[in-house]
C-alpha cells in the first residue's frame, strides 16, 4: 500500500506556500511531488543490491524551482515542446504566443504550467493536482481545466494520468520534464546508460530542433535505438541531426498505437532500469545538453553539469500544428483530453 504524506516545502518570493507530497510504498521506495509546477522532486528506488537512491534531478528548496530555467521535474503545458514562430491557426483565427526560444514558443511560454502553483488533493493512494488556466493565458484560447493524477505502485511504477477540458477550442499537449539518472542524481553523466526506443522512425528537425514535417527512418543513423545502445557511443557524431541538437533532442515515433512500451533505459553500474509506457503519439529523447552546472545548484548543492540527466517526454509531435501529416494536439470545446504515461523502475 502506498502512503501519502504532506510536508511543507518553503515559500515563493510572493510569499505563497509550496507543499511536498511523499508517496511511499511498502518496500520503502518513494516519490516526492511538489505543488510548484507539479514537479517530480525525487524518485527513490533500489539498485541491483537493494540500495535506495534518488534517480530524479531536483532542488532542495522552493527557491531553487522558482529560479531554475531547465524545467527540471515539472509538468509542462499548455503545449509541451516547440511551436514554430510562436503562432498557430485554429479554425480561421490566428493566435500569437511569446517567443521564449529564439523565434519560437517553448513549453507553454514565459509562465507555463511549470511556473504555476497547483491545487493538491489526496484520494486514497493517488495525488491529484489541478490547475485552471484562464482564457488567453500565454496567448492560448479558452479556459482550460487540467487535472494530473500521480500514483506510485508497489512494483515501483510512477503513473501520470493527464486530463483536461476547455470551454473553447484550444490546443493541449501536456507532458512531464523529469530528468533521470539511474545511477543517482548528481552521480555524473548519463552517457554510460543504455537506451532502447521502440521506434523505427523519428521526426527530422532543423537547426532550431523544430520538426520540418518529414518523418524518416532511424535505420543507418545515430538515432537508431531499436536495439540497446550506449547513449555516449554516438552522441558526438558528425551527423547533421546530432549537430543540430548538440546531442540528442529529438522526437521519436514509437511503433504501434494506443498504450504501449515506448522505451527502456538501463544503467549497468547500478543495475537500475526504467521502462516508459504511454498512449501518446511521440516521445522526446533529450540528453540534457543544456544543463550547464550553473546556479541554482541541485540537491545537496551539486551543480548539474551537461548530460547529468536525461528526459523521455511523452507528447504529441513538436510543431504538429503546422503539418497535416502529424496528429494535431487540438482539444475541441467540451471534449476531454486524456492520456496516461508510466515510468516503471526495476533492476537488470
Amino acid at each position: 500500500m502506498t502512503i501519502i504524506t504532506k510536508k511543507p516545502f518553503g515559500k515563493l518570493s510572493t510569499g505563497e506556500k509550496v507543499s511536498l507530497f511523499e508517496m511511499k510504498n511498502s518496500s520503502g521506495a518513494y516519490v516526492e511531488i511538489i505543488t510548484l509546477g507539479g514537479a517530480i522532486r525525487s524518485i527513490v528506488v533500489p539498485d541491483k543490491k537493494g540500495a535506495l537512491a534518488d534517480v530524479a534531478l531536483g532542488y532542495d528548496s522552493a527557491e531553487g524551482y522558482e529560479k531554475q530555467s531547465k524545467y527540471i521535474g515539472a509538468l509542462i503545458g499548455r503545449h509541451g515542446n516547440r511551436i514554430e514562430n510562436a503562432e498557430f491557426k485554429l479554425g480561421r483565427r490566428k493566435f500569437t504566443l511569446a517567443k521564449n526560444d529564439g523565434r519560437n514558443s517553448l513549453h507553454g511560454g514565459i509562465s507555463g504550467f511549470d511556473r504555476k502553483l497547483w491545487e493538491p488533493e489526496t484520494d486514497g493512494e493517488t495525488l491529484k493536482l489541478t490547475y485552471v488556466s484562464p482564457d488567453g493565458e500565454e496567448g492560448f484560447p479558452g479556459e482550460l481545466k487540467v487535472c494530473v493524477r500521480y500514483t506510485f505502485t508497489e512494483d515501483n511504477a510512477l503513473c501520470i494520468d493527464y486530463s483536461a477540458i476547455s470551454d473553447a477550442d484550444t490546443v493541449c499537449n501536456l507532458t512531464n520534464h523529469c530528468y533521470f539518472n539511474l545511477d543517482g542524481e548528481g552521480a555524473g553523466s548519463i552517457t554510460g546508460h543504455s537506451l532502447k526506443i521502440n521506434a523505427a522512425h523519428f521526426t527530422v528537425g532543423n537547426s532550431e530542433c523544430l520538426p520540418t514535417g518529414y518523418v524518416a527512418k532511424v535505420e543507418g543513423t545515430p538515432l537508431d535505438f531499436t536495439d540497446f545502445h550506449v547513449i555516449g557511443e554516438r552522441i558526438d557524431s558528425k551527423h547533421e541531426q546530432i549537430i543540430f541538437g548538440n546531442g540528442y533532442d529529438h522526437n521519436f515515433c514509437p511503433d504501434g498505437e494506443g498504450f504501449r512500451k515506448m522505451a527502456e533505459l538501463r544503467a549497468e553500474k547500478s543495475g537500475r532500469t526504467m521502462e516508459v509506457y504511454s498512449d501518446l503519439p511521440g516521445v522526446q529523447f533529450y540528453s540534457g545538453n543544456g544543463l550547464d552546472g550553473a546556479k541554482p545548484y541541485g540537491k545537496g548543492g551539486k551543480p548539474y553539469e551537461k548530460r547529468s540527466g536525461m528526459c523521455l517526454e511523452t507528447q504529441f509531435y513538436p510543431n504538429a500544428l503546422r503539418f497535416d501529416n502529424f496528429e494535431k494536439p487540438i482539444l475541441k470545446k467540451g471534449e476531454r483530453w486524456h492520456h496516461v504515461t508510466v515510468y516503471r523502475f526495476g533492476v537488470i
